[in-house]
């Protein structure tokens, strides 16, 4: 069964210029790894030691703040400017492997950051594929 990003894609009238099975692609997972961080980011802030994972949420937060944004302007192609999607994927991917190094080390305690940085890998990589495709 398609996602809605690929239903989406689908169904836009006009011409894309990216594969738009690697770019529905792209959009799940940057809308998967924001809804990860916020959950972790949550989640940290449950634990009884929440002062030392002051800097995990940051970065989660950070992190779902900036796939979020990224998966909103990817959905948009009327107008679409290829130097402003690869810029958000930068950042997008200097974001979620900040984000991974930080969950990763709280991961042997929280499953909630192991499952939060093996997001943000994945995504990253998701990422860097859809620049590859791109260039």
């Amino acid at each position: 069964m398609p996602t809605t990003a690929m239903t989406m894609l689908e169904t836009y009238p006009a011409e894309i210029d990216l594969d738009r099975n690697r770019l529905a692609n792209a959009i799940d997972a940057l809308i998967a790894c924001a809804e990860a961080c916020t959950a972790c980011a949550d989640a940290c802030l449950s634990e009884e030691n929440v002062a030392e994972l002051a800097k995990c949420v940051r970065t989660d937060l950070d992190c779902a703040d900036i796939c979020g944004a990224a998966a909103r302007v990817l959905s948009r192609h009327t107008g679409y400017d290829a130097n402003i999607s690869r810029s958000l994927l930068d950042a997008c991917i200097v974001a979620c492997e900040t984000c991974a190094d930080e969950c990763e080390h709280h991961a042997s305690m929280h499953e909630h950051c192991r499952v939060c940085a093996e997001t943000c890998r994945e995504c990253a990589q998701v990422c860097r594929d859809l620049q590859a495709a791109m260039s």
